[in-house]
């Protein structure tokens, strides 16, 4: 599927749930990031997976600081890549943003912290500090 496609697909809430892990969650915010300044991709990021998680009838599965503090890591990536760097060479340079969500977010907070409903429906600061 090209990105246009994904896009489309996840947009008109037409793309199959199974088809919306977490690699390609990573692939709509880097689609949106490489579009727009980080407030506007922000926004548009959280809409859609709001409407999506509604869509699928799981509401509660939004989290907004993981879903944030994800956005910012990934448009500081882009922000450090060639601009002419296509979806797969940004994957394949950027494993780590692939791999557990706990432990990368463990970086900057406590299971306590995300797992608190204040962290779940809007963002929260970071209770530990990366060195």
């Amino acid at each position: 599927m090209t990105d246009e496609e994904f896009q489309t697909a996840f947009e008109t809430l037409s793309l199959p749930p199974a088809s919306f892990d977490h690699a390609a969650h990573v692939r709509l915010a880097w689609l949106y990031l490489k579009d727009q300044p980080l407030p506007e991709a922000m926004q548009r990021y959280r809409d859609g997976l709001k409407a999506f998680a509604a869509h699928i009838g799981q509401p509660a599965k939004y989290h907004e600081t993981i879903t944030f503090a994800f956005l910012s890591m990934i448009r500081e990536r882009i922000a450090r890549a060639p601009e002419t760097e296509d979806w797969e060479t940004f994957r394949a340079g950027n494993t780590d943003l692939f791999g557990s969500v706990p432990k990368l977010m463990g970086v900057w907070y406590s299971a306590d912290r995300l797992n608190d409903a204040d962290a779940r429906s809007g963002f929260v600061m970071p209770d530990r500090y990366a060195s």
